[in-house]
């Protein structure tokens, strides 16, 4: 993302950090998504009620209509169902949860009237085997809409394009099969 300064902004997974590079090379970190514990997965062994730390890993940011950037996270192991956020940051405040109940959030866009449109790598978690995504629609009043899920498979990326229509890049674990769908809105 190309922030008003001129700089980059940079999601970067594996510091769960929100980095801001500028032309002259110079990185400085907007923010710190925490870690959470989570309960720990029958198939581990553990007492039943044991956690363990979960970390976030940001994987896509974008800026808002109101000048904020909105970061996506796909979470680290075990990869909770409903476990992942959206952050919403303000440079020089503490990152606050704008949306939750996400299940390994892979990209995030929004739309021409305001809403957001978060992009689900796997809809039933990592772990699940299931390799369906979703797009998900936040509208501006608060309220969610699934937009597309049947046919996504490990979708990888999403865009809205000059004409209002939703592009999702589909197939992105599998080499050689990927394509691009475009979806109404």
């Amino acid at each position: 993302v190309l922030n008003m300064a001129g700089a980059r902004l940079v999601a970067d997974a594996g510091a769960n950090a929100l980095l801001r590079v500028r032309a002259n090379g110079n990185i400085s970190t907007l923010a710190v998504f925490p870690d959470r514990l989570v309960d720990a997965p029958p198939f581990l062994g553990l007492p039943p009620g044991t956690q363990i730390p979960m970390q976030s890993v940001p994987t896509s940011v974008v800026m808002g209509p109101d000048g904020a950037y909105y970061v996506g996270e796909l979470t680290g192991f075990p990869f909770p169902l409903d476990g992942a956020r959206i952050y919403r940051v303000v440079p020089g405040q503490a990152p606050q949860i704008y949306a939750e109940g996400f299940t390994n959030v892979i990209d995030i866009a929004f739309g021409q009237d305001g809403s957001l449109y978060v992009l689900e790598f796997a809809t039933n978690s990592l772990l699940s085997g299931d390799p369906t995504g979703a797009l998900i629609r936040i509208n501006p009043d608060g309220t969610r809409d699934i937009v597309a899920s049947a046919g996504l498979v490990f979708p990888a990326g999403v865009a809205v394009g000059p004409d209002g229509g939703l592009y999702v890049s589909n197939y992105g674990a599998f080499a050689g099969a990927g394509q691009v769908v475009r979806i109404e809105p």
